[in-house]
């Protein structure tokens, strides 16, 4: 059988470098799985691969959406599961690199059959929460669906306005479309998890981030921030830097905020992938331990 082998981690754990040497170990390309770096224009903040990482082994889903493109969990499934069935006749291994959790068990579990949403209707309620604000939509929310109003976090404006969208475009509640069922996969699951000591882990985070501003990444961000409002923007790094640009946040207060921001969202990882117990757990160390676990 076709296998799939997964290399997954938290940000700044070590997932590129050892991503190269498993995809030339396993004679496969690299499927990117970083729900950010499928945009082009942002190669700084989001420390997608190298173009001489992706000369040495061929990567997909790198820079191949623009930052105006919507882009979801639903559609990185849809292309993913594509392109395997594309490249299963040469490569009976292929390996996926990342660290969106979303994205991952999209793959591996598949996602509820949720509609796409209409962009008249997306348009319509985000500006609607810009000129009125949250209260109205939540209040929307729990007449129209009151069971996903219970769960949800009310202050995350994120997925109200995204459970509304799917109300309104498919006339029935999105919990209704929530089964969480896993879908059955005709290839094998292997996952590979990269883990350091907390300590390691956040003194490469501050680490990476002191190497992305004298990179550029200040500078980048200047360029982007006529697009801010883009839910591609919505990310660390840069929601950061457009504050200071907006003279709101001190340079050195910015800078310590991604910091702050990036290990956050690396412990949410870590919670969110513990759950998992078919990961098999290693330190980036441990290459060789890995390839006789993948027997290759």
């Amino acid at each position: 059988m076709n296998t799939l082998v997964v290399l997954l981690g938290p940000t700044a754990v070590g997932k590129t470098a050892l991503s190269l040497a498993l995809a030339e170990r396993l004679h496969s390309p690299i499927l990117n799985c970083d729900s950010r770096q499928v945009y082009r224009d942002m190669m700084i903040g989001t420390a997608p691969p190298s173009l001489a990482q992706r000369n040495r082994v061929p990567h997909y889903f790198v820079a191949t959406c623009a930052l105006t493109d919507y882009y979801s969990a639903a559609r990185y499934e849809t292309e993913v599961l594509q392109l395997c069935d594309t490249l299963w006749p040469t490569h009976p291994m292929l390996l996926m690199s990342g660290g969106s959790m979303m994205y991952i068990d999209a793959v591996c579990q598949g996602i509820d059959d949720i509609p796409t949403v209409d962009e008249t209707v997306r348009h319509t309620l985000r500006n609607r929460f810009l000129e009125e604000g949250l209260d109205p939509l939540l209040r929307e929310l729990r007449l129209l669906d009151p069971d996903y109003y219970r769960m949800v976090d009310l202050r995350n404006h994120k997925r109200v306005i995204h459970a509304l969208e799917i109300c309104y475009t498919a006339g029935r509640p999105y919990s209704s479309f929530r089964t969480h069922t896993a879908k059955p996969r005709p290839f094998s699951i292997r996952k590979i998890g990269l883990r350091r000591d907390r300590q390691e882990l956040f003194a490469r985070i501050n680490q990476r981030v002191d190497q992305m501003m004298a990179d550029g990444l200040l500078e980048e961000a200047r360029r982007l921030y006529p697009y801010r409002h883009l839910n591609a923007l919505n990310t660390v790094g840069y929601k950061e830097l457009f504050q200071y640009i907006e003279g709101q946040w001190p340079l050195d207060m910015a800078v310590e905020r991604i910091k702050k921001n990036t290990r956050v969202y690396a412990k949410k990882q870590m919670t969110w992938f513990q759950r998992d117990e078919s990961i098999h757990w290693f330190h980036p160390d441990q290459l060789q331990d890995i390839f006789k676990y993948l027997d290759v």
